[in-house]
């Protein structure tokens, strides 16, 4: 089994009521960029653009004068990968990769003030990962601080409204990628978190009484759960709504769930995976699968049940049914949503394309059908 992850700190597993005299000063704004620690940068890095129409927009590495790791900026609507590799053995970035395969180490935000943000963290309980930093070059001013919280992911907190690089010190920007090809992904949804069982109400309460969260939404295994699997997840979501962080652990069921063969694989608890939206899904999931991106399976049986219960849609159901697209209405509109196979060797990250059209659910409704498609790929690889 996997080791267990640190739970966060009795002061931040306290009331989240006991944060509320002190609203205001953490200032998050929304997503900064998401890093991932991995094998080979320069590969991991072509495989977004060719295969998720990332661009390539900056890069760092021995010719920019950082001589311990590699790092490609690649960006598409407002989201921002960072893909980074070491170049030596004993570097903190193999000793992850290592452990974990690829993987994502940092879900970065931006806020208005990085030391700000990183002092009332810790004052209410955070574990410091890197105290408040001044970098500069050129292009201006930029300050970075950073918190772990479970298994080995940080969140660092960004401040750059007063710096105008690409990315960071460090970096250059790349001019023209021959490869940019845009899919239409356009910003960050949500990122997932897997955690071992009995600790996903403590992490809850650690975004809740240290970083201003709320919880939108709430699951319990009876409502994502299949005959032989389960699992229970719940939603967090900063003050403005632009961060949505929903924490899983697995629950009691007949066989291993997908959790479990998560933080088994992963070794750990940590991201798995994220919520790319996009305004068309039909054009961004037909550009995916001609460029090879894998999709779980989805039985044709679904969509006869599914037209049946969620209506009319403004898209074409015999495209959604071709795509494999899932689709669930709610009061507030419907969604749809499909997702990727692991994207990586190991059975870790992948990635979910979803398109909102009303609804900021998470497709309850799919629940189960989608469940079933992860149960079939973990049963072909002898992990159920």
């Amino acid at each position: 089994m996997p080791p267990t992850s640190p739970r966060p700190s009795p002061d931040a597993s306290s009331d989240p009521t006991t944060a509320s005299s002190d609203r205001g000063n953490v200032g998050i704004e929304g997503y900064d960029a998401v890093e991932f620690w991995v094998g080979n940068a320069r590969q991991a890095a072509h495989f977004y653009r060719s295969a998720f129409g990332f661009r390539l927009v900056g890069y760092a590495g021995p010719e920019t004068g950082v001589h311990d790791r590699a790092s490609y900026v690649l960006e598409q609507g407002s989201i921002r990968f960072v893909v980074s590799g070491a170049l030596a053995s004993d570097h903190p970035i193999a000793g992850h990769q290592r452990r974990h395969g690829d993987g994502i180490r940092d879900v970065a935000f931006r806020v208005d003030n990085a030391e700000d943000t990183f002092t009332t963290a810790l004052d209410r309980g955070a574990t410091p990962h890197r105290k408040p930093t001044v970098l500069e070059d050129e292009h201006g001013k930029l300050v970075v601080a950073a918190i772990a919280v479970y298994g080995d992911t940080v969140h660092s907190f960004v401040q750059r409204q007063d710096y105008s690089g690409v990315y960071a010190p460090g970096y250059e920007p790349v001019a023209d990628d021959p490869l940019a090809s845009d899919v239409g992904l356009a910003r960050i949804d949500h990122a997932v978190a897997n955690v071992p069982e009995g600790e996903m109400d403590a992490w809850s309460r650690f975004y809740q009484s240290v970083l201003e969260f709320s919880q939108l939404r709430h699951f319990d295994d009876e409502a994502i759960s299949t005959d032989v699997t389960a699992l229970m997840s719940k939603v967090l979501t900063d003050e403005r709504g632009r961060i949505k962080l929903p924490i899983n652990e697995p629950a009691p069921g007949e066989k291993r769930s997908q959790i479990e063969e998560y933080l088994e694989a992963y070794e750990g608890p940590g991201i798995q995976h994220l919520a790319l939206e996009t305004d068309d899904i039909v054009s961004s999931v037909s550009a995916l699968r001609s460029r090879g991106v894998g999709f779980l399976p989805v039985p044709d049986e679904y969509y006869a049940d599914t037209r049946q219960r969620v209506g009319d849609v403004d898209e074409s159901w015999a495209d959604l049914q071709q795509l494999g697209i899932l689709v669930d209405r709610d009061d507030e509109g419907y969604l749809l949503q499909i997702f990727t196979e692991p994207v990586q060797d190991r059975p870790t990250i992948f990635f979910e394309i979803i398109q909102r059209q009303g609804s900021q659910g998470f497709g309850v409704g799919n629940f189960r059908a989608l469940f079933e498609a992860i149960e079939g790929a973990q049963r072909r690889r002898g992990n159920l």
